[in-house]
């Protein structure tokens, strides 16, 4: 069989929108999941049993639930349970966002108490007020060694966007999908697709193992 590069350079403008839609999805899911995986892990660190407990059962059952049953009990289920309708894209980015808190939550946590003990006793030494101990002491240096595995999450998040072409959305996966179905040419699309992630994904994870080994030859 022939590969018939016309094809790709007729449609290329095709899969770039679905390629805008891809990082749109991603780009949404790490915001809103940034901002749940703090709290999580807030709650995790907290002194308050119940507060702990929540957050593990959340972090635990998000974790260990495949994102494709998550995606489509969002779209289906949902609107019958709370009344709520969302399009077939915030049902999807929505579903990824629950997800990327769960995972965020504990590399947040992981990286929080990677810090020894003595930092923020040495900060308190200092005089500086605990608001002031983990913005200038604590977060920091977490950060600085959450980067690697925040890095090697977002891989596997641009990976499971390709998922959300099951309820419809219409992201480069399934812009391939549906090309492929009309021009009865799935190889060259397809192929397309593969290249367009690996392409992204590479050097993301490439920077990301760069980074861990800086980090491991630093500590």
């Amino acid at each position: 069989m022939d590969f018939d590069y016309h094809i790709l350079i007729r449609s290329w403008p095709i899969l770039l929108n679905g390629l805008g839609w891809t990082l749109l999805i991603t780009a949404t899911a790490i915001l809103g999941g940034t901002a749940l995986g703090l709290g999580l892990c807030a709650f995790n660190l907290s002194a308050i049993k119940s507060a702990r407990w929540l957050s593990r059962s959340y972090i635990e059952f998000f974790r260990t639930t495949p994102e494709m049953v998550l995606i489509f009990w969002v779209y289906f289920c949902f609107p019958p349970l709370f009344d709520i309708r969302f399009s077939a894209f915030w049902s999807g980015t929505l579903a990824l966002t629950f997800v990327t808190g769960a995972y965020l939550a504990e590399i947040f946590r992981a990286g929080i108490q990677s810090i020894g003990a003595g930092q923020s006793d040495a900060a308190k030494a200092l005089g500086l007020k605990w608001h002031h101990r983990w913005a200038l002491v604590i977060l920091p240096q977490a950060f600085r060694r959450m980067i690697p595995a925040i890095m090697a999450y977002l891989t596997e998040l641009l990976k499971n966007t390709a998922l959300l072409s099951a309820i419809g959305v219409t992201e480069l996966a399934y812009r391939a999908s549906t090309l492929g179905a009309e021009t009865f040419r799935y190889m060259e699309f397809l192929s397309a697709v593969g290249l367009i992630f690996f392409s992204i994904i590479y050097p993301v994870s490439l920077a990301a193992r760069i980074l861990e080994g800086r980090l491991l030859r630093r500590a």
